[in-house]
């Protein structure tokens, strides 16, 4: 390489580094969670695992985004520290994964137009027959985007646990079916 080369091929990868980094002090902000999220109290995974100990975030709860760690978005609710993981969709940065989770409108408004069954399917955190794509985002979180690239597919694969899968399926928009085992759907499936 020429020397006077240097400095202009040092200038563009410090900036492409810079272009990099995945969230900054300007993504800090307040809004809503998008949808319902577990939490052991202080940590929660995009995995999203109904497990023994943890309780539900509703969807609608409000949250301050407080900073970034490595593969985490720290978020305030009612005062208290918790941590978003980012586990399972590491293909996304921190900002995008964070929009994902922590939006500026409150979902509680649209929530409230919907029917009284879809309402309950939410607030149990389950899904059932005709629930839209956002639906079933509020109730159930994200779709582990290193299984579900595309959220316009016809089957969105989830985790009840680590031992407890389960397909949603799509007819366009709406949901079709749940494919899973008889106890895992009796979990999450409201007829």
């Amino acid at each position: 390489m020429r020397p006077s080369a240097f400095p202009l091929v040092l200038c563009a990868v410090l900036g492409l580094a810079a272009s990099a980094t995945p969230a900054s002090a300007a993504d800090k902000y307040s809004g809503f969670l998008c949808c319902n999220l577990r939490t052991d109290g202080s940590w929660a995974s995009d995995n999203n695992y109904a497990e023994n100990g943890k309780r539900i975030l509703p969807v609608g709860t409000p949250v301050e985004v407080t900073g970034y760690g490595r593969y985490r978005t720290h978020i305030r609710v009612d005062g208290q520290k918790q941590s978003i993981g980012n586990d399972y969709s590491r293909d996304l940065d921190d900002a995008a994964f964070t929009k994902r989770w922590v939006v500026t409108e409150d979902p509680k408004t649209k929530i409230a137009g919907y029917p009284e069954k879809i309402k309950t399917a939410i607030a149990n955190a389950q899904i059932t027959k005709g629930m839209t794509r956002e639906q079933v985002l509020m109730s159930l979180g994200y779709p582990m985007s290193s299984e579900n690239p595309n959220l316009d597919a016809k089957i969105w694969r989830y985790w009840r646990s680590s031992f407890s899968e389960f397909q949603v399926q799509f007819n366009g928009d709406r949901v079709s079916d749940v494919t899973t085992d008889p106890q895992t759907k009796n979990l999450i499936w409201v007829d």
